[in-house]
C-alpha cells in the first residue's frame, strides 16, 4: 500500500535530495534487504463457514519468515526505477474440538506467498512544492502458481521539509478487484522534539513516538498496520482458488541498533489485534467471502536483520 516509500526512500539524486534527506537516516523506513521472524502466543477464535458457526478453535503455534528486498535499477534526476521483492513462509498449528462428538482435531499446515513488482517514481513540483508520482505493477502467487496482478498508483506532495518537521499529503489509487476502497487518502508527519524525541506519523500505516538512545540505538512505542495472507488450493470439490487475508494492528515497543557495516538489529514485541480474518475466491472481492473468523488478541515477538549500503554513508558524514 505504501510504494512511494519504498521507492523513493533510499534516492540520492540532485533533484530530491534537499528535500527526500531526511529518510537516509542510521534507520530507513525501507531496507534494502531485511529479513524478519515472528512468533505468536496461542489465541482462540470464532468462525463461519458460508455463515454457519463453526465450533470455538484455537491456533497453538504461529510462525512467519519474511524477507523482502528493495532495489533501485535506474536513477535520473526526476525519475527512479526500482523493484520490489517479497516472501514469506507461515506454519500454523490450529486445534479444534467437536463438542457433539467430543472428539479433538489438530492440523499444522504451511503456507508460501511471495509478490514482486516494478515501481517507476517521478519527481516534479505543483504549485512550488514537491510531488512524487510512482506507479507500480505487481505479481503474487504461492509455491504453486503466480495468482494475481495488481497496479498501483500515488501522488503526493510534500508540504514541509525543514530540520525539525517533514509532512506530506497524497491519494493512493489501487487497481485490484479484491479491494473494497480503491481510493485511500495518506498522509506522513514527522516532528522532531528536543531530547532526542521524534513524532513519526504514516497513515494509514503508523504511527510511532520514537526516542534515541544512543548514537547507534533508539526506543519506539506505537502502532503499525500489518496484512497476512496466503493463497488456498484443493479446498472444495470445484477446485477453485481461494485467498485468506488476515487485517492486523500491531502495538507495542520497537527496539533498533545499528551494528555497523549497513547492518540494523530490530526488536518488536506487544499486542497484535487481528481486526478481520477473511477467505474468499480469487475471483471475488474481500467483501464477498464464504469463511469469516473473529480471533481473540495475541501478543507477539518480532526479530528483524537488515543490510542497507546507503546507512554507512549517512552515518560516517
Amino acid at each position: 500500500m505504501f510504494i512511494s516509500t519504498i521507492c523513493y526512500s533510499q534516492v540520492k539524486d540532485s533533484t530530491s535530495v534537499k528535500t527526500m534527506a531526511y529518510i537516509a537516516e542510521k534507520f530507513p523506513i525501507t531496507r534494502v534487504l531485511n529479513i524478519e521472524y515472528d512468533h505468536l502466543t496461542p489465541y482462540t477464535f470464532t468462525s463461519k463457514l458460508r455463515e454457519q458457526e463453526i465450533p470455538e478453535a484455537k491456533v497453538r503455534d504461529f510462525y512467519k519468515a519474511r524477507m523482502s528486498a528493495n532495489i533501485n535499477l535506474i536513477k535520473r534526476p526526476k525519475w527512479v526505477l526500482g523493484t520490489n521483492l517479497n516472501y514469506r513462509y507461515l506454519s500454523i498449528k490450529t486445534y479444534t474440538k467437536d463438542p457433539a462428538e467430543n472428539i479433538d482435531f489438530g492440523s499444522r499446515e504451511d503456507y508460501h506467498y511471495h509478490s514482486e513488482s516494478l515501481n517507476l517514481t517521478y519527481f516534479s513540483k505543483l504549485f512550488g512544492k514537491m510531488m512524487i508520482y510512482t506507479g507500480s505493477i505487481s505479481v503474487d502467487g504461492s509455491e504453486r502458481h503466480f495468482e494475481r496482478l495488481r497496479g498501483i498508483a500515488t501522488a503526493t506532495m510534500v508540504l514541509r521539509a525543514d530540520a525539525r518537521t517533514k509532512m506530506t499529503v497524497g491519494l493512493l489509487v489501487a487497481i485490484d478487484p479484491t479491494v473494497q476502497t480503491p481510493v485511500i487518502p495518506a498522509f506522513t508527519y514527522e516532528h522532531k522534539f528536543s531530547h532526542g524525541l521524534i513524532a513519526d506519523v504514516i497513515l494509514p500505516k503508523s504511527v510511532y513516538l520514537r526516542k534515541k538512545i544512543t548514537e547507534n540505538s533508539r526506543l519506539s512505542v506505537g502502532s503499525e498496520l500489518d496484512v497476512t495472507s496466503f493463497y488456498l488450493y484443493n479446498i472444495d470439490p470445484a477446485n477453485r482458488k481461494y485467498e485468506f487475508r488476515q487485517i492486523e494492528i500491531n502495538s507495542g515497543l520497537m527496539y533498533e541498533h545499528y551494528l555497523g557495516n549497513s547492518f540494523v538489529a530490530t526488536f518488536k514485541g506487544g499486542a497484535k489485534s487481528m481486526m478481520r480474518s477473511r477467505v474468499f475466491e480469487k475471483s471475488a472481492s474481500y467483501g464477498s467471502y464464504v469463511f469469516q473468523a473473529k480471533p481473540e488478541a495475541a501478543f507477539y515477538v518480532n526479530v528483524g536483520l537488515s543490510f542497507d549500503p546507503f546507512i554507512k554513508k549517512t552515518a560516517e558524514r
